[in-house]
Parts: structure tokens; sequence; C-alpha cells
């Protein structure tokens, strides 16, 4: 089977698994609600982060959405069956990225669309400009579809997205934030912190808005890179 023919096949896999289509609905509803909750009892040290603050939580939807269309393969024999119609694994896992990439990024922007407006009419006169507020959104949108692969590729490492899921979670919610307290530095090169930068109206650091997006693409290549590794050297 072509490239085609299997991309068209994992986008079927994704519209119906009906875990997924609420994944990315979850993304956006928990982002715009979240960032409205915070920007409304918000300072003015950074008005742009203040608009965006829910991504600190949307991006678990995000991470669960890449790893449950991963970890679906992994439950009752499905990858045999999806190896036997493409056999080329490498051309099969490029599709399975793909068919995660789309609709991560079609509903990251959407989101950051949708936060940047809720932000706004809840900041008011002290809301981001719509030059600053478009570099946010749109560096929601990409940092969401990163966080998105990343957990595709550790998923398809773990081969279980209850193992990826317990450690990408309170790696999120917890760790990340203790070691941005303990080292700023080193916080932030980490997968979810770098991405963010592209959210707040000034930084600090060696990173900047497109630079630290380029760090987060890093680590989801990586993690893409370990997941096709692994498939190619282990059984279905």
């Amino acid at each position: 089977m072509s490239f085609a023919p299997a991309l068209h096949a994992e986008w079927i896999k994704i519209r119906t698994l009906r875990s997924l289509p609420a994944a990315l609905a979850a993304m956006v509803v928990v982002t715009a609600a979240f960032s409205a909750l915070g920007a409304a009892d918000a300072d003015d040290s950074d008005r742009l982060f203040s608009a965006f603050f829910g991504i600190n939580f949307g991006q678990v939807a995000a991470v669960a959405f890449g790893t449950t269309a991963v970890s679906a393969e992994f439950r009752g024999g499905a990858l045999r069956l999806t190896l036997s119609a493409v056999p080329d694994r490498r051309r099969w896992f490029a599709a399975k990225a793909t068919a995660i990439a789309l609709p991560a990024l079609a509903a990251g922007l959407l989101t950051g669309c949708v936060t940047l407006l809720a932000g706004r009419a809840v900041l008011g006169a002290s809301a981001p400009g719509w030059a600053e507020g478009l570099r946010g959104a749109v560096g929601c949108g990409l940092h969401l579809t990163l966080m998105a692969l990343f957990a595709a590729g550790l998923a398809t490492v773990l081969r279980s997205g209850v193992a990826t899921l317990s450690v990408l979670v309170p790696f999120l919610l917890i760790v990340s934030f203790v070691i941005g307290d303990l080292s700023a530095g080193v916080a932030d090169y980490l997968p979810d912190r770098a991405g963010q930068v592209a959210l707040h109206s000034s930084w600090e650091g060696t990173l900047g808005p497109w630079s630290g997006l380029a760090v987060s693409a890093l680590w989801a290549a990586a993690a893409l890179l370990a997941g096709g590794w692994s498939l190619a050297r282990r059984d279905a």
C-alpha cells in the first residue's frame, strides 16, 4: 500500500475512534476556559501569557490525543492487522504521525484563536495587541501539535497508553514546574516549557518564541525517531 491510502486509512481511525475527536474538542474547551479564568485574576506583568494561561492544561488533552491514537494499535492485535495491509513499517508510521499532526494542528490553531478572543474579552484594556496575539495563537497551535507528536512517539516506544500518560501527565502538571522552580535554565529546554516561550510577551534566557518552538520540535522529532526505531525492531 502506498502512502496516500495508508494516510487515508489512518485518518478513518482518527475520525471514528470517539475518544480522539473528544480529546481534540477538550483541547479547545479546556485551554480557552482555563485561560479565561486565569485572565480574570491576572496582573499586567505578562499580558500575552495571561490570555493563554490555559495552555498548561490544554496540552494535557493534546498529549492524550497523541497517546490514544498510537496506543489503540497495541490493543487486541490491531497492529498486526495494520501491518498486514501496510508491511512497510516506516511508511505506516509516517502515515500515522501525519494523521495525528494534521487534525492536531487544525484543532491547535482553532484553540489559539478561540483562546485569544476569550482572553481579549476578559482582559479588556490590558489585553495583548492583535499582532502579539496572533503570534500567541500560532504558537499555541504549533505547541499543541508538537506535544501530541511527542506523546505519539513515546507511546510507540512504551506500547502502552497507560504507561505513557502515567509518565507525561505528572511531568507536565508537576515535575516541569518543580524543575522550573529549582533551575530555570534547565527548565527552558523541556519540551513543554520551551514551546510556551511563544506565549509570553517578553522572555529571559537564550530561547525566543521560534527557537523555543524549534526545541520542542526537536523533542518531538527525537520521540518519533525513537518510536520508529522501536517499531522496526520489535514484533507487532
